[in-house]
């Protein structure tokens, strides 16, 4: 049996679609794939590739989620596994029956950013028919939008109103998407541990939500990219005082003419940058040279 769950880019919001604010996300066209075996030999045998085709994760657990064997894996991405097999088994008690070989292969590199833990909360739900964001509630810190949009394959508003996870769909596609371009920043940010420092901060940010909410409403809509980019101008600053970082553009790319757009957990992964066609040569020169178009990446 396979499954398949699409990535995601966060657009706006970021931090503060934790403490309620809409948050614009989009799917991509990059994924990860999920193969399930039944094998009747009393373990889980549990196997991982890159998009390169390289085996990063081979470990063998019983069916107590214990650890039997490991070839090259990490100790961290051993105890994760065996975490989420333990939480997978709460929700659905006997998943493993007498022995299961699983297999997951990305379609992105594993530090892009673009939801490795997400797609694969995701298609454990659906092979299991539970639901995926309890288990993404025990398993990992999150707001769900991520899994929002595995679901949905569309770009959608995310918020979370308690309990309540709200959905709406979202039209983004500006007319300048010729202009617009995904570019890695050659580093991976730990987002759970930036999710859970924010998740300690007792401050609301309830003025903030609603401007960041209004900004979001307006960008799906902006035809103009120069008023679109002076809308993710005020954007930036305002996510910068809240997280107490400088937008990366006044760091790092000063003389890029257009604008930029942090996304995610700031300073990793990928950055939304609103230019022109001389755009990834501009970056290519400073040494970035995983430059996606805007239509490449959204699926």
């Amino acid at each position: 049996m396979d499954y398949y769950s699409c990535g995601k880019l966060l657009i706006t919001a970021e931090y503060l679609v934790l403490k309620g604010a809409k948050g614009l996300a989009m799917p991509t066209k990059y994924g990860q794939k999920l193969s399930i075996k039944k094998n009747r030999k009393q373990y889980i045998a549990w196997e991982a590739y890159t998009c390169d085709n390289e085996k990063w994760i081979d470990c063998k657990f019983d069916l107590n989620f214990k650890l039997l064997k490991s070839k090259k894996t990490k100790t961290e991405f051993v105890y994760s596994l065996s975490k989420l097999l333990k939480n997978i088994n709460v929700l659905s008690p006997g998943f493993a029956g007498e022995g299961l070989n699983i297999s997951t292969n990305l379609e992105f590199k594993r530090n892009w950013g673009l939801g490795s833990s997400s797609t694969l909360i995701n298609n454990v739900s659906n092979w299991l028919n539970i639901n995926p964001y309890e288990l993404l509630k025990t398993t990992y810190n999150g707001s769900g939008y991520d899994i929002a949009v595995a679901n949905s394959k569309k770009s959608i508003f995310f918020q979370k109103k308690g309990d309540i996870n709200e959905i709406t769909p979202a039209r983004f596609s500006p007319p300048f998407k010729d202009n617009l371009f995904f570019i890695h920043l050659n580093k991976k940010v730990n987002s759970q541990k930036e999710v859970t420092k924010f998740l300690n901060q007792k401050n609301e940010y309830k003025d903030d939500i609603l401007k960041i909410n209004s900004l979001g409403e307006m960008l799906v809509k902006e035809k103009n990219q120069k008023i679109f980019n002076e809308m993710v101008k005020e954007h930036e600053e305002i996510i910068s005082k809240i997280i107490s970082k400088k937008p990366i553009q006044k760091v790092i790319f000063k003389d890029f003419c257009g604008q930029i757009k942090s996304l995610g957990s700031w300073g990793g992964d990928f950055i939304l940058a609103s230019g022109d066609t001389e755009t990834p040569n501009y970056f290519s020169k400073k040494g970035y040279n995983i430059i996606i178009p805007f239509s490449e990446m959204k699926l």
